[in-house]
C-alpha cells in the first residue's frame, strides 16, 4: 500500500468527466492519494469576494464545471464494481465563500431575489468560520461537493448535475470516517474530486456551500468486485447512506429508497415488506440539494443505534 501525492497543477485538473482523458496517475487497490484542491470557481470568487488571490492563472477556456483534481485510475477496477474511497482526512483552507442570488440553478426554487450577496468567511482552526463583514459564526464540517466516475457514454459530461457513478452530490453526510461506495462503468474507473464545503445544510438551497479549497484531502481506494449498485451508497459516522438523482425530489426518492430497501433487506435477512416497514420505523429520508442543474438528490439514512438484531 502506498500514499501518492497529486500536486495542485494545471495539468493535473479538470473541469469535466470524460472516460477517454488520460489519467493523470494509476495506483493500486489499497492505496492512498492526497490532494490539494481548488475550490469550485477556480479561485476566481476568492478574489471578487476579498479573499486569496488566484493560485492556479485563469483559463476561462477550461473553467466551465468545478475544478476537479485528477483524474486517476485505480488498477483492476472494472465495469460492475464498486470503487471504495475511504475519505481519511479533509482539511479546507483558511478562506472561503458563499453566492447567493436571483438567478436560481433550478428554476422550481426561484424564491424571486431581487438583488445577490457575496459572503467571505475566514476559516479558522478552531472548528469555526467567521465571515468578515457581517461578523456570523458558523460551524465546521468538511467534505467534498464532488466526487465521481467516469460514465461510460464517450464525450465530455458536465460537472453540474449529480448522476449514478458519482459527480456533484453535494451530501453533507460524507465527512472524514466516511467510505463512498460508487459503480464503475470503465476499466479503472476514471475517478475525480473537487469543490469542497468547509460547511452546508442539507438541500444546498441558496445553490453554493461554504466553498474552499482543501489543503489536504487523503483519500483510500479499494475494489468491491462484481457488487452492483445502482448509484452511490456510503458507510458515515450518521450511518448506512443511500443517495437517488431525479428530475424531482420524487424520483430522486424512489432510488435511495430502493437502494436501501436492498440493503436492509441483506442486513437482516428481511422479505422486501419487511424491509420496508422497518425503514418506515429506522431510516430518515432527507433531501440532499436542490441546485444541481435541475437533477435534485435525496438520501436515505439508517443511523448505525437505530436497529439491533437478538439472537434467534
Amino acid at each position: 500500500m502506498v500514499t501518492h501525492h497529486l500536486e495542485l497543477s494545471r495539468p493535473n485538473l479538470r473541469d469535466c468527466f470524460d472516460r477517454d482523458i488520460p489519467p493523470v496517475l494509476t495506483i493500486d487497490p489499497g492505496d492512498s492519494v492526497v490532494y490539494r484542491t481548488l475550490d469550485a470557481g477556480w479561485g476566481g470568487p476568492g478574489e471578487k469576494f476579498g479573499g486569496i488571490p488566484r493560485e492556479i492563472e485563469a483559463d476561462p477556456e477550461h473553467e466551465q464545471g468545478h475544478a476537479l483534481s485528477g483524474p486517476i485510475a485505480v488498477r483492476g477496477a472494472r465495469p460492475g464494481d464498486a470503487l471504495a474511497i475511504e475519505i481519511v482526512d479533509l482539511r479546507p483552507t483558511r478562506w472561503g465563500w458563499t453566492w447567493a442570488g436571483p438567478r436560481p440553478y433550478n428554476p422550481r426554487y426561484n424564491l424571486d431575489l431581487t438583488e445577490e450577496a457575496g459572503l467571505g468567511w475566514d476559516i479558522g482552526s478552531d472548528g469555526w468560520a467567521t465571515e468578515r463583514h457581517t461578523g456570523l459564526r458558523l460551524a465546521l464540517r468538511p467534505f467534498m461537493g464532488v466526487m465521481g466516475n467516469a460514465p461510460a457514454e464517450p464525450g465530455r459530461h458536465s460537472t453540474t448535475p449529480p448522476r449514478r457513478v458519482g459527480g456533484n452530490m453535494d451530501c453533507r453526510e460524507l465527512v472524514a470516517g466516511s467510505t463512498v461506495l460508487l459503480p464503475v462503468e470503465v476499466e479503472g474507473a476514471i475517478f475525480s474530486v473537487g469543490d469542497g464545503h468547509a460547511a452546508q445544510g442539507d438541500g444546498e438551497v441558496g445553490q453554493t456551500a461554504l466553498e474552499c479549497g482543501m489543503e489536504r484531502v487523503e483519500l483510500r481506494f479499494s475494489l468491491r468486485e462484481q457488487l452492483p449498485l445502482d448509484g452511490p451508497e456510503a458507510v458515515t459516522p450518521a450511518g448506512y447512506v443511500t443517495l437517488g438523482f431525479g428530475r424531482s425530489l420524487d424520483d430522486a426518492a424512489v432510488i435511495a429508497l430502493r437502494a436501501m430497501l436492498r440493503h436492509v433487506g441483506s442486513a437482516f435477512d428481511l422479505l422486501s415488506a419487511e424491509a420496508m416497514a422497518l425503514c418506515s420505523l429506522a431510516v430518515d429520508l432527507r433531501v440532499t440539494q436542490v441546485v444541481n442543474g435541475g437533477t435534485v438528490g435525496a438520501h436515505a439514512v439508517l443511523p448505525p443505534d437505530r436497529v439491533q438484531q437478538a439472537r434467534r
